[in-house]
């Protein structure tokens, strides 16, 4: 009997965490596929930090270190480093890429590092509590932020991918999202491409991700996707920011 389908060796057979709608899963799956299709599952490492994505050890079939909240980026520079024929990835939130590790990657981005980060923006801290994040949306109601986020308050959210694309050490910069299957694939794609000019030693590459987070948005899955495309896309749009090899 032929396979259709089957799950991905750069998978370990463990149950996600992950609450029914949230779309970490999904890009899980495209990173272990990657892997997998590059054949690197053996000599990748990745780097989990704090946040929903703090078990990732538990999930990825290559070798994964655990980062301080904020310090992926710092880390991946050291294993990098001292590994240059190694596929080396972070895989990092909003909360902690975008607050607490903004130096981090500004910086990492800046020396030019080859290493590759996975940034999942859903707009909102999810593991602690649905608090406001530098990505959340204006209007976009948090705990935190209960009658909506406002400029005069908070400022305006943090396009992080258009920021990164103005540091001359980044060489591809895409932001994709994972609300069905047509973008699912692009998705791949671009992960795809970050891994590959990273092993080309492009320099530093960056693929944000929309993504959806229906328990503390107090939304349905559907919902979710419907929030992406109507609200989150208008201002965080998609496509490729920057592909110094394509200049």
């Amino acid at each position: 009997m032929a396979i259709v389908y089957q799950k991905s060796k750069g998978l370990l057979d463990a149950e996600f965490h992950y609450c029914p709608g949230c779309h970490h899963g999904i890009v899980h799956k495209l990173v272990a596929e990657v892997l997998e299709e590059l054949g690197i599952i053996d000599t990748a490492i990745g780097v989990s930090p704090v946040g929903c994505s703090v078990f990732g050890y538990n999930y990825w079939a290559c070798d994964m270190v655990e980062a301080a909240h904020g310090r992926a980026p710092a880390v991946a520079t050291g294993l990098k480093r001292v590994n240059p024929d190694h596929a080396v990835f972070t895989y990092q939130g909003d909360g902690d890429l975008a607050s607490i590790g903004a130096a981090e990657v500004v910086h990492a981005a800046m020396r030019g590092e080859k290493i590759t980060t996975i940034f999942i923006n859903n707009a909102i801290y999810g593991m602690t509590g649905g608090q406001m994040a530098p990505t959340t949306l204006i209007g976009q109601k948090t705990t935190t932020s209960q009658l909506g986020r406002t400029v005069e308050q908070a400022g305006e959210p943090l396009r992080v991918s258009e920021m990164l694309a103005t540091i001359g050490g980044a060489a591809y910069i895409e932001r994709v999202c994972v609300k069905d299957i047509p973008n699912l694939n692009k998705a791949k794609k671009a992960i795809k491409k970050a891994f590959e000019l990273q092993l080309a030693g492009a320099g530093f590459t960056f693929v944000e991700v929309l993504s959806a987070c229906p328990t503390n948005w107090g939304m349905t899955a559907l919902d979710a996707n419907k929030f992406i495309e109507e609200k989150m896309i208008p201002y965080y749009p998609l496509g490729v920011i920057k592909d110094k090899t394509a200049e």
